[in-house]
């Protein structure tokens, strides 16, 4: 197998040929058809998150087909079309888990944190964390940014609550296939992007968001919640000063630069700051049954797996609209 290994934090990704994996009890052994470039591997190579192991191989929005068994495991069966998410694994006996609320696991495995990821040709994972995708009708390019930009983004969306009028501040992966599921919704989105990134805000409005404009900017109504995709901690008193009284904000990513103090007045008559920590399988069986009903379109740029270090540059400077993918 062929894998981009990430050494030590703030260097390069480097190519390494190995030995084809074998799956162990409860594993299965997935040929990656494409990997989705997540934020959040950006954060891991960058050293914004701790690294967890040496010499690990990023990467946790994999699609792909089950070409080996572990022992004991019966499903999914040999060529089954899966998903390997961020979550890799968790103890299940930890009160969290026992109350169903296995994100928050005090014992968890990240895929392309604490066990080798996506960025390669072959992965493996634990047959119980692996997401069926038979039913939905998206090639496995498309279907690779779903596995964790489409479900975080869903967990974001479900924690904001109801309301119709929705603002996504950071209009990168998540946000572009959210704000198609919340209009799908019937919901009114509102774009927040880079300021003065034109392209970004054209991006958004083809997409049926009813308003674009920078991050910097109020939107031309009060809104109900807004959710928060960039890791700018600046970002958390605007989107306050944005929501309406008893509004909500959102926090999707696993990391944000420091929040900077701001008057209590931004937050009293009931307004929230709430944070989302990774997912859970029900996240996965909700949110593709909402998608396989809002078919949305994932704009993609592709990579092959040997320039996974240009499409990590690429995402850092923000060279694309929608998802980067690799394909090996």
């Amino acid at each position: 197998m062929r894998a981009m290994v990430l050494k030590a934090p703030h260097t390069a990704l480097v190519l390494e040929e190995r030995p084809d994996p074998l799956p162990g009890p409860g594993e299965i052994r997935v040929k990656v058809a494409a990997c989705g470039v997540c934020r959040t591997d950006l954060h891991v190579v960058d050293g914004d998150l701790p690294p967890h192991r040496a010499s690990i191989v990023p990467g946790h929005e994999v699609v792909g087909r089950v070409d080996a068994l572990g022992p004991g495991v019966t499903a999914p069966e040999l060529g089954a079309r899966v998903g390997i998410p961020w979550l890799g694994h968790t103890c299940g006996h930890c009160p969290y888990c026992e109350s169903g609320a296995e994100n928050l696991c005090d014992a968890p495995t990240f895929t392309g944190w604490d066990r080798d990821g996506g960025f390669a040709t072959h992965v493996i994972a634990d047959a119980a964390f692996a997401v069926p995708l038979g039913g939905l009708d998206l090639d496995d390019v498309a279907a690779a940014p779903l596995m964790c930009a489409g479900l975080i983004g869903w967990r974001s969306l479900v924690k904001a609550g109801d309301g119709q009028a929705l603002g996504l501040y950071g209009f990168g992966a998540a946000a572009h296939i959210l704000a198609q599921i919340a209009r799908h919704q019937g919901r009114r989105v509102y774009a927040f992007t880079r300021p003065g990134d034109l392209e970004a805000q054209a991006f958004a409005l083809s997409l049926g968001c009813v308003w674009a404009g920078g991050s910097d900017e109020q939107p031309p109504e009060l809104l109900d919640a807004a959710i928060l995709f960039a890791p700018v901690g600046e970002l958390v008193p605007r989107a306050l000063k944005a929501v309406r009284k008893g509004g909500r904000v959102v926090c999707g990513g696993i990391h944000m630069s420091d929040i900077p103090a701001f008057p209590y007045a931004l937050l009293w008559q009931e307004r929230e700051v709430v944070s989302v920590a990774n997912l859970t399988r029900d996240d996965a069986r909700a949110f593709l049954a909402v998608a396989v009903e809002a078919r949305p379109q994932i704009a993609i740029r592709t990579y092959p797996l040997e320039q996974a270090n240009t499409a990590l540059d690429d995402l850092r400077a923000g060279r694309f609209s929608g998802a980067a993918v690799l394909v090996p």
